[in-house]
């Protein structure tokens, strides 16, 4: 072998070697590769449930939103002292009907009281189409027991004008308590099931009656196409067309609660009397400026 053979074979070892030495140093030791791998598994283990939880909670804020600007069901609440009464709007006209016909009739709020127990008891203050044998309307008379006929017993107005011109004709009924009254006119099986009523009857009977200021209110009132007439329908309840201007205290807030009452069958979208005002937007009385003693309403707009 030559010397330049020699000097040839030696530089291809040591470079074979070289390089096998750089793949070595270049290449993990298992136990750090091994970790690595670990690490990896650990990431995508927990990515899984990370996007889970994600997507829950967006699904969660998305349900409350949307929850939030769902309008809540139409009702109304008359309020007195410690105790609250919720009512459905038909029952809150209904209420507000009885009192109003008792109200223009003379009749003290012991009577509006009893009215207002006994239909409680009867209907549930509905005006119900028919009942036991032929009952029908708010207070279920009968016209077979010369109530009226059919059509005049299913009329609010006159039911409740039927009622009071019975009660009125009972020497001392104004001392007898609420559920005897009521039994005095309605004969019915069990009289005394009419004073579990008493409670929510005389709540109602005060702030229909203008006893308890501000104490009606309804909220999420379902837009009217086709609204009554606010003057013809007062003026046959209340006996009075005048809605507007200098009010005496009580019979203006027995008038404003009136109103709020019947407010999604007139399509009303303010009602205000003595610096307080009611809104269908917001559901509730809220004082607003000084007490001046006048009483104003106001329309919705029509849609164009």
């Amino acid at each position: 072998m030559s010397v330049v053979d020699w000097r040839r074979a030696v530089r291809g070892q040591w470079q074979s070697g070289a390089v096998g030495i750089d793949r070595e140093r270049r290449r993990e030791p298992p136990t750090v590769r091994h970790r690595n791998a670990g690490r990896v598994r650990v990431r995508r283990a927990w990515r899984g449930p990370v996007l889970a939880v994600a997507l829950l909670l967006a699904v969660v804020t998305g349900i409350y939103v949307l929850v939030q600007n769902i309008p809540g069901a139409p009702g109304c609440t008359v309020t007195g002292g410690a105790r609250a009464v919720s009512l459905s709007v038909e029952q809150a006209g209904n209420a507000a009907t009885i009192a109003g016909v008792g109200a223009a009739m003379g009749m003290p709020d012991h009577a509006v009281t009893v009215a207002l127990a006994t239909s409680l008891q009867e209907t549930g203050l509905r005006n119900l189409p028919g009942g036991d044998r032929d009952s029908a309307g708010l207070f279920q008379q009968r016209p077979s027991q010369d109530w009226g006929t059919y059509e005049q017993v299913t009329d609010p107005v006159y039911s409740a004008g039927a009622f009071y011109r019975k009660l009125r004709t009972e020497p001392d009924w104004a001392t007898l308590d609420v559920a005897d009254a009521a039994q005095l006119i309605q004969r019915s099986a069990d009289g005394s099931l009419y004073a579990q009523w008493e409670p929510q009857a005389r709540t109602m009977a005060m702030a229909l009656t203008g006893q308890s200021g501000p104490a009606l209110s309804c909220s999420d009132l379902p837009e009217t196409t086709a609204p009554d007439d606010v003057a013809t329908v007062a003026a046959h309840e209340l006996g009075t067309a005048v809605l507007s201007g200098p009010q005496d205290g009580v019979r203006g807030w027995e008038i404003a609660n009136w109103l709020v009452a019947h407010a999604a069958r007139f399509g009303l979208e303010r009602v205000t009397f003595d610096g307080w005002s009611w809104t269908a937007e917001s559901g509730e009385w809220a004082s607003d400026g000084a007490a001046d003693g006048r009483l104003s309403l106001q329309r919705a707009q029509a849609a164009d």
